[in-house]
């Protein structure tokens, strides 16, 4: 079964500096259908101004992973962990026992446009850890594996049985991916348009929870973006 979550139907923040659309709960938006899926607890699509951004604040025990689609992110921890990430780089940071961070939109004149996606760890007393990886063009019409327990395929090694993937498609182009049995998966579409094998439409900040389905494939409207996860 493959249920869509369309985006007009997720929570909205407009703080002016920022404009966020939140997947599942979070801070102010609550829902009790939408808490999460499996490991995955957090979805946030935010837009930030010029200069804009969160100053140093705490997490613990979450997986976080950032996607930049447009401009450009800065990052500091108290990990000593820090940069720039742009399209074509992604982001990880394990909370674990406790890390200090802030997020700032790099650039003076162009807003930032990201996801930002939290994962809950297999378990608490995790080290804190910062990574960031250049994906370049290793996603363009296939899915490239971001994020995953066992750090395969030069992805983040992560604190969870879950993988992350992540594609950029031309209009037309198709994708598949199987899961293996008792797993489930969740896509997100960033940007454009997909369409699935029922004749189903996602567009840009649509998301899907997958269940009891063997394979999953899909086509592009037009040039598109998604991630798609594989989980426990």
């Amino acid at each position: 079964m493959i249920t869509i979550r369309k985006s007009v139907d997720r929570g909205h923040a407009n703080h002016g500096w920022l404009d966020a659309r939140h997947t599942f709960s979070f801070a102010n938006y609550y829902h009790p259908d939408h808490m999460g899926y499996r490991s995955l607890r957090v979805m946030n699509e935010d837009r930030i101004n010029p200069g804009a951004g969160f100053p140093t604040h705490g997490h613990r025990d979450m997986e976080i992973i950032t996607y930049v689609l447009e401009g450009a992110l800065q990052h500091k921890d108290s990990t000593g962990g820090g940069g720039v990430i742009a399209p074509g780089m992604v982001q990880y940071m394990a909370a674990g026992t406790g890390v200090e961070h802030s997020e700032f939109n790099a650039s003076q004149t162009d807003p930032v446009h990201l996801y930002q996606i939290w994962i809950e760890p297999d378990g608490t007393g995790h080290a804190p850890a910062y990574a960031e990886r250049e994906i370049g063009d290793a996603n363009e019409g296939v899915l490239a594996l971001i994020a995953s327990r066992d750090g395969r395929e030069d992805s983040f090694k992560i604190n969870q049985d879950a993988d992350l993937y992540a594609a950029r498609l031309k209009a037309g182009d198709g994708l598949s991916h199987r899961f293996a049995a008792g797993r489930a998966g969740w896509l997100q579409v960033a940007k454009g348009g997909v369409e699935l094998p029922e004749g189903s439409i996602m567009q840009a900040g649509d998301g899907a929870k997958i269940e009891d389905v063997e394979a999953l494939s899909l086509k592009a409207l037009d040039d598109s973006e998604v991630l798609l996860f594989d989980l426990a």
